[in-house]
Formats: structure tokens, sequence, C-alpha cells
């Protein structure tokens, strides 16, 4: 047992040797425009009190109260669910519910394609009533503090449609994973994490195209012409091929109060979305500097390389996960009624891997977006300028918009900023807005000629 926990151990330091210089991308190449404003940022947040305002993103005393409260509960709500997910994967599997599930499946037909969907339906209609409480909570927070307006039956009707989604879906990736453990039992782990890389590009190139069936959208250029005009600008400033007619208008405001507006997909798929919420609340100068943000993403590489890191993180953890299974079945085998890795049974297994790797890896994911979040702020205030007549105030404006209608924590504890935030805190970014000023003299832009 020793011998598995070190190589264990070594995978893991190895998967964090890997990742942490990725993680940083672009820090050690910071120009001395951002180093200034980092540093201001930085001092503004430390001279604030913890969850109170700051000087360039405030919250009247009310608001604050909520993003407070919010902010507390989210944190007892992440790591609770997080555990709670840990948790009930073991009870299911200690109590024998997961044996159950996968007798019930076994009686039920002798075809292995009506064994794998009907143990996957049992395997998440269970799971997601062990969820249903957390979920049930968040949404009535989202209602009671105004940042969703979505009705219970139209909320239960979502759920519906992922539980529908997840089960066909899903049952695909499964049938396929226990195919590959049958016929290569010590190289699945290799074999479907090549398999994977196809899948995860299609995913995202089908995001878009399933989207409608949650929220309805239609041509920006009809609804907004204006603002269709304003986006080309940016468009053409960072030589972006997304012509009008990909550009479209989320209606938002039927299900959410809070903002957004994104670039989505790639090839055919590739599009502008901005939601009616945004255009509802921000000014037009204000929407060209989120869309700046979202299209700097697409300029600057981060889904070609966030791709890259998302398939180093799966191989790890595919391999990571083949080694929890063998020792978990030999350890515990006998007392869950698991045979053997290619027993439907083992899915449950294998999830609770992935969730205790899931867990732990959760801080260098995070790390890395904040990373491409940071540079794509700087490369949607840079692509602003001569758009907008101030772009410093114009995205720090942005951001107090973005953090007033979530109710974001103006200046919320660090650790848990590091463990769970996928972006930098909205205190951060307002403050590295107004301070950065790459063309004040002595100074460079990062990504556009001055």
């Amino acid at each position: 047992m020793r011998s598995i926990f070190r190589r264990w151990f070594a995978a893991g330091l190895f998967l964090f040797l890997l990742t942490l210089p990725l993680s940083l991308t672009g820090c050690s190449s910071e120009t001395a425009a951002e180093r200034a404003a980092d540093l201001a940022a930085r001092q503004e947040l430390a001279a604030a009190p913890r969850h109170g305002n700051t000087p360039d993103y405030s919250l009247g005393p009310a608001e604050l109260a909520k993003a407070d409260h919010l902010n507390r509960v989210g944190e007892l709500l992440h790591f609770g669910d997080e555990a709670w997910g840990i948790l009930s994967l073991v009870l299911l599997l200690s109590t024998g519910a997961v044996a159950w599930m996968q007798d019930r499946s076994l009686k039920m037909s002798g075809n292995r394609w009506a064994q794998g969907y009907s143990f996957l339906f049992l395997f998440l209609l269970i799971t997601t009533l062990l969820e249903l409480p957390v979920d049930l909570y968040a949404h009535h927070l989202s209602l009671r503090y105004g940042l969703s307006v979505q009705g219970w039956p139209s909320w239960l009707w979502d759920q519906a449609k992922v539980f529908a989604l997840s089960w066909g879906i899903g049952g695909l990736l499964v049938m396929l994973l226990f195919w590959i453990i049958r016929r290569l039992p010590r190289l699945w782990w290799l074999v479907f994490w090549c398999v994977s890389i196809p899948i995860l590009f299609f995913g995202i190139f089908a995001a878009p195209y399933l989207e409608p069936l949650f929220f309805k959208y239609q041509p920006l250029e009809k609804t907004n012409p204006a603002l269709v005009a304003r986006l080309e600008q940016v468009v053409q400033k960072g030589q972006m091929d997304i012509p009008p007619e990909r550009m479209f208008l989320m209606k938002a405001s039927a299900k959410l109060s809070t903002l957004n507006a994104d670039v989505e997909g790639f090839g055919a798929s590739k599009r502008v979305v901005v939601w009616d919420t945004t255009i509802a609340r921000m000014s037009p100068d204000e929407i060209v500097f989120v869309f700046g943000h979202e299209s700097g993403h697409y300029v600057l590489h981060h889904i070609r390389d966030t791709l890259i890191f998302v398939l180093i993180l799966l191989l790890v953890t595919f391999y990571l996960g083949y080694r929890f299974v063998q020792w978990a079945i030999s350890r515990f085998g006998p007392g869950w009624s698991v045979g053997s890795q290619d027993d439907w049974a083992a899915l449950a297994v294998l999830l609770l891997a992935f969730s205790i790797f899931g867990t732990l890896l959760e801080p260098i994911q995070n790390a890395y977006s904040r990373a491409h979040e940071h540079a794509a702020d700087v490369y949607g205030e840079e692509a602003i300028h001569g758009l907008v007549a101030d772009p410093r105030d114009t995205a720090r404006r942005a951001f107090d918009v973005l953090g007033r209608t979530s109710l974001d924590d103006p200046n919320p504890n660090p650790l848990y900023v590091f463990w769970t935030y996928s972006h930098p805190s909205i205190g951060y970014r307002a403050a590295f807005a107004e301070a950065y000023d790459p063309w004040a003299p002595g100074m460079m832009p990062r990504y556009f000629k001055k």
C-alpha cells in the first residue's frame, strides 16, 4: 500500500510542477505599467477592511451586507458541496446502493447497452436527489437576492433538461469507457484520454447549438445595430474573423439579472453573444470593454492553451483514477460488491477518484484561469483605447456594474480567492483597471502599439 501511495504522491508532484508554470502564464512578462497597476491594486485591497468597500469598488450598506452574506454562505456551500459529493459516493458504495443499481440493471436485460444506460439512469437519479437540497437552497438565495428571476417550474424544467442531456450524452461516454476497459484493462486510462481529445473539441464546437435549449437568441444586428458597429471596431482592431451575422442577443432577463458578453465556439460555430441584461444595465462603452475582454481570450489563444492545460490535467487524472480504482477494489471491493474495474458499479469508484483529485487540483486550475482572466482584462482595456474617451474609467465602471449586479464581495478572503475564484476578485480588477495606464510617458502597452 505504501508503494501505491508513493506513486500517487510522485504523480501528484509531477502534475504540480508541470502545471505551475502554466498557471502563472504571463506573470514573468509583465510590463512596467502592469507592475505599477498591480502594486497599486494590491495596496488598495490591503488598506481596505476584509469584506469591506474599496476606493474603486464600493457598495451601499444594504448591498454590502447582502454581498457579505452571499460570500459567507457561498464558502460553506462550495466546500460543503465538494465534501458532500465525496461522502455521498462513499455512502452509496458502502451501503450497497451502487451494488443494488448494478443488480437491477443486470436483471433488467442481457444487453450491455440497456444495462449501461439503466445503471447510469439510476445512478444519476439518486445522486441528483442527494444534491437537490443544496441546489434548491442555492436557487432560493439567487431569487432572494435578485440574482435570478427564474420561477421554480422553469428552474425544475431546466434541471430536467440537464438530466436528460447528462443521461443521453453521458451514456455514450460510459459505454465507450467500459468498452475500452474490457479490451485494454491496463491501458484504458491512456486510450480513453486519447479518445477524449476529439470529444472535447466537439463539445466546445457544439455548445452554441445546445444553449438555445435554455435561452432564446436573436440576431444582434436586428435588435441593436449601433452596438454591432461598436463591437465591430474591437473585432477589426484585434483582427478577428467575426462578421455581424455571427453576433447574437441572448434573452438572459427571462431567468437572470446578472450580466455577460462573450465569444463562443470555434470555426463554423464561433459567435459573439451579448446578454440583454448587459445592454439594459451597461453603457455602450462599458459593453465594448466587456467584449474586448472576451475577445482577448481568442486573440491571446487562451482557448487553445486552456485545451492543452485541460488535456494535461485529464491525462494525469485518468492515470490517478486508474490507480485509485485498482487500489480501492482490492481493498474495499468485497464490501462494496465491486468485483472488477469493468463492473458497472466501478463507475462510482472512478467518479469518487475524480471527485477527490478534482478537489485537490482546484487551486491549480483556478490559478491558471485567473492568470488568463487578468491578461484578458489588460487586453480589453488596451483594445478600447481610442474607441472610448477614457479606457481606465470605462473599465473601472464596467467592473463596478458587474460587481453590483452580482453582489460581489469587494475584498474577499485571499485564501477563498486562491482556492475557488476562477477570476481575480472584482475589487482587484476595478483597482487595477483604474491604475493601469500604459499610455503614460515611459510606459508601453502590452498587446497594442503605442
